[in-house]
């Protein structure tokens, strides 16, 4: 089966270099063409090109579905490189404990936050983490969302991280979106070893990595390093031992504080560090001579009002910047990545240009798909999005809050179209 999109009004995020990530000021920098078209053969994008060079591209018309794109836009599908999706029940109580005052840490240190999941989800079936697992997948990808990277971490035990693990390895199987799995089962001490957190630290190491990797159940394993969770010597451990098993690192550092896991991760080549709330010169300098993407995650800084990490600094600096949703219960419960744009260019001053960049190809990088997604090449895996008639791509970011996608396309296959798309065209006309 083919497809071609035609008439798009303006095809986003085209790259025939096929680079791997963007940085610094090439991070303003998003080609496109306008009154286009993209051909897709089977699950990969064939061609691509303006109108007036389609009569000359041999097509596969035997089972060829066309759509007509006039006034719509065309944009690699996002990959949302940092989520915790997997998850029981919500945490809407600890919500209302932070209107009252109470901080992210006192609310953990009641019992609350990662705890709290942990043990909502030991009482929940694995039949039941999946379906609602399921709802939230199926609710990202009618958002733009076509690659994902879901974390463990709310288990916290042996057979609850596995159980976590064996989740998302069914979503792997079943799910159109591109999935990547990782170990994070040092998202926090369980209560049981509140008094001798090192003897956890010798669990993970000796019992559960091997086992991850024995079942292969995991791309990466990642580790929160920050103050009151795993310290620096402690989460060394870890990614050392990790390395060992063939688990590329992943961490979640300095959202609290400056802990030292920005350069740990840069010493380890980890693929992405993420959260970076607090990053200053020392970080930036460790980063900028790196394979190392920054990812960040405006959805947890907005929801916990923290501060947000000086991105602007950071690109200037020449670094790359990612975006995800960090969709979680506690912290960011949303997996929204058009709400992420405007977060990134509303609160981080980042162009939407940059956004954009940050939400496909970098996002793709920090997720270890970019040589597949997150662009619009020849070759590369035809996951794309159709938006409603909008103006311009800056649109996206600017209409928040609302769903701009109109078609779906992930592997080739049209996965979701939404009908009504009129009361887009009376806005326009306002």
């Amino acid at each position: 089966m083919s497809l071609l999109i035609k008439n798009i009004k303006e095809l986003v995020g085209i790259d025939p270099e096929n680079r791997r990530c963007l940085r610094g000021a090439d991070m303003k920098q998003l080609n496109t063409l306008r009154n286009a078209y993209l051909y897709i053969n089977e699950d990969i994008i064939a061609g691509f090109g303006t109108m007036d060079q389609l009569d000359r591209v041999k097509l596969d018309e035997k089972e060829l579905i066309q759509i007509d794109a006039k006034d719509k836009m065309v944009f690699p599908s996002f990959c949302d490189s940092h989520t915790h999706l997997v998850y029981a029940g919500s945490r809407e109580v600890e919500f209302v404990d932070k209107i009252r005052g109470l901080s992210y840490e006192e609310i953990a240190q009641r019992g609350g936050g990662i705890l709290n999941s942990a043990r909502l989800l030991h009482s929940t079936s694995e039949n039941e983490l999946y379906d609602a697992a399921w709802q939230r997948i199926e609710e990202i990808k009618r958002m733009g969302t076509g690659a994902v990277e879901i974390k463990s971490g709310y288990g916290l035990t042996v057979e609850d991280e596995f159980k976590m693990l064996r989740v998302i390895k069914r979503l792997k199987e079943n799910s159109a979106l591109t999935i990547r799995a990782t170990f994070l089962g040092a998202h926090a001490f369980p209560e049981e070893y509140k008094d001798r957190p090192d003897d956890y630290v010798e669990l993970i190491i000796n019992e559960m990595i091997p086992r991850v990797v024995a079942e292969d159940l995991a791309d990466f394993i990642d580790v929160f390093c920050d103050r009151g969770f795993f310290t620096i010597e402690q989460t060394e451990k870890i990614l050392k031992a990790g390395k060992k098993h063939g688990l590329r690192a992943k961490i979640h550092a300095n959202e609290l504080d400056y802990s030292g896991g920005v350069q740990l991760g840069v010493k380890y080549d980890a693929l992405s560090v993420d959260h970076l709330e607090c990053t200053g010169d020392d970080e930036i300098n460790s980063l900028i001579v790196s394979d190392t993407m920054p990812t960040l995650l405006p959805g947890a800084a907005f929801f916990l009002e923290m501060p947000f990490a000086p991105a602007r600094k950071m690109i200037d600096a020449g670094l790359g910047i990612a975006l995800a949703t960090d969709f979680n219960p506690g912290s960011s419960p949303s997996g929204n990545m058009q709400l992420i744009l405007s977060m990134g260019c509303i609160k981080y001053r980042m162009l939407p240009e940059e956004v954009i960049n940050a939400a496909t190809i970098n996002s793709a990088y920090a997720m270890g798909v970019s040589d597949e997604l997150g662009s619009i090449a020849v070759g590369k895996r035809a996951n794309v999005f159709v938006t409603k008639p909008i103006s311009s791509y800056a649109f996206v970011p600017y209409y928040y809050g609302h769903n701009n996608v109109d078609t779906i396309i992930l592997n080739g296959k049209i996965q979701f179209k939404y009908t009504h798309s009129s009361f887009f065209k009376n806005f326009l006309k306002q």
